[in-house]
């Protein structure tokens, strides 16, 4: 029989991520499975970028052991990942779009759909580049959706974005999760954790500290440097 067609369960054991003698990433086991998005918070140098790398394969581990749905190495063509600041082509929106197309058949049909789910219909024609930053982050999000991904990663998608555009990538994401693409996102705002989130996982120097439904962290998290943090006042 034909295996499926998945990377879900993504499963970290006890894996680590060294550089220059200092752990970026700390014997975290830790699993990404289907369902609600997966929200990443903590503070900077948490570990938070590293371990989105870690599951997109784009980051081997020093030590430790990664498996894609039991495999050793990810099928790839079903995950995708936006990151902050995402690179456009110099080309039109349109055909940033049509540059990531997994499925080349009816093209233009795919690329006027994407383009419809992030609100940029009628900025085809127009050069990427010229973009807002939030309309930038949304094509970015037309651009992941053309793989098809099983898996979307996101890395602080709304950091540098105003209110207004941050709402617009909210709603996109909100949308993408469910329709059944799993999430899993990096962000320090606590504010879009708690619209976004399913699951909560809390890093801290590396390491995984609580991992928790989104409603029961904020409201009675397990460890102290949890509730510190969501305070305002951790001590690095």
């Amino acid at each position: 029989m034909r295996a499926p067609a998945t990377d879900l369960p993504i499963a970290l054991r006890d894996v680590s991520v060294r550089a220059g003698g200092a752990a970026i990433v700390d014997r975290m086991t830790f699993d990404i499975a289907p369902g609600a998005p997966t929200i990443l918070i903590g503070p900077n140098g948490a570990g938070k970028t590293s371990l989105l790398r870690l599951a997109m394969g784009l980051l081997a581990p020093s030590s430790g052991r990664i498996d894609w749905a039991g495999g050793t190495a990810p099928r790839g063509d079903r995950l995708a990942m936006v990151f902050q600041r995402p690179v456009m082509l110099r080309r039109s929106t349109a055909a940033n779009v049509a540059y990531a197309l997994r499925d080349r058949s009816r093209r233009a049909e795919r690329v006027a759909d994407l383009l419809r789910r992030v609100g940029l219909e009628t900025h085809a024609r127009r050069p990427a580049r010229r973009l807002s930053g939030g309309e930038q982050q949304r094509l970015a999000l037309a651009r992941a959706l053309a793989r098809d991904p099983e898996i979307l990663f996101l890395d602080e998608p709304t950091a540098s974005l105003d209110p207004a555009a941050t709402k617009a990538v909210e709603d996109i994401v909100g949308g993408i999760a469910k329709s059944g693409i799993k999430i899993v996102m990096a962000t320090h705002d606590l504010g879009q954790a708690r619209r976004i989130g399913g699951e909560i996982v809390f890093l801290l120097r590396g390491r995984l500290v609580e991992r928790a439904p989104a409603e029961r962290f904020f409201q009675s998290p397990d460890r102290a440097e949890s509730a510190a943090f969501l305070r305002g006042d951790l001590v690095l």
